[in-house]
């Protein structure tokens, strides 16, 4: 499939204001195609959003991928990011207006993914709270995939809640290897959250797959003081083939229903 590549540009309502930049790819279509935002972790634009970019372009998906730490001066790595995510959320729902007023896209069928720190925007947009206080009155993301968000910090985090929902269809993948939370942290979430919550969340855990499964780089091994469930520590980030494979075609399944 014929895909056109636009590097694009936009304001967001950040604090101070920025322009934030991305990488938008669009399939080649007679009408108007759904979209999906990618949001990255800690590390930057790293290679992960690229791994799904071609399969959802290939399923008539158009992506934008974001670089949220350019637009801020940031180094990459935990020690040099924003305090928290939600800093970040204005520039998730600024891609979500510029997408909109897009002729190729379908306003209507916008979603958004993201890893890590990324996840956690994810799953924070997917909230009225943040919908509210972010959204500048447009309508939510239609649909949300989040991997390896950090899950052990909802409903522990002051700020981090899921008990609010906007509706919009939610899947969660992590690996059981995932130095960030327990093996079956994302089990104990579901098990904190409300069935008004739970209903809209698929979740999937990967056996053996650690943070950043994703990832298809040589592995790695960071510091991040939210690791082992707000302790601190080291965390290994290794590409697992099968859990990557797995959790890029259940995004395009998931987005492909969903959008």
């Amino acid at each position: 499939m014929s895909v056109r590549t636009a590097y694009v540009a936009f304001a967001t309502a950040a604090d101070p204001a920025l322009i934030v930049a991305g990488k938008l790819s669009i399939p080649a279509a007679e009408g108007k195609v759904p979209v999906v935002v990618i949001c990255h972790g800690s590390d930057g634009v790293d290679g992960r959003g690229e791994y799904y970019r071609p399969a959802l372009n290939a399923a008539g998906i158009a992506t934008l991928e974001i670089d949220m730490w350019a637009a801020r001066g940031s180094a990459r790595g935990a020690a040099a990011r924003p305090r928290s995510p939600i800093e970040t959320l204005p520039d998730a729902f600024a891609a979500r207006r510029f997408l909109a007023d897009q002729p190729e896209i379908d306003a209507e069928r916008i979603g958004i993914m993201g890893f890590s720190w990324g996840a956690v925007v994810t799953l924070m947009s997917a909230t009225p709270g943040a919908l509210a206080r972010f959204g500048g009155g447009q309508r939510g993301f239609k649909a949300h995939m989040a991997n390896y968000p950090v899950v052990w910090a909802y409903e522990t985090v002051p700020g981090l809640t899921l008990v609010e929902l906007t509706g919009a269809p939610i899947l969660i993948q992590c690996g059981d290897a995932d130095a960030y939370d327990d093996p079956d942290g994302l089990d104990q979430l579901l098990a904190r959250l409300p069935e008004t919550s739970r209903r809209h969340i698929a979740g999937v855990t990967y056996p053996g797959a650690t943070h950043g499964f994703d990832r298809d780089l040589p592995a790695q091994t960071i510091n991040d003081p939210f690791a082992h469930k707000g302790k601190g520590g080291p965390v290994l980030m290794e590409f697992n083939p099968g859990a990557a494979t797995a959790s890029r075609d259940a995004c395009v399944t998931f987005f492909s229903q969903s959008l």
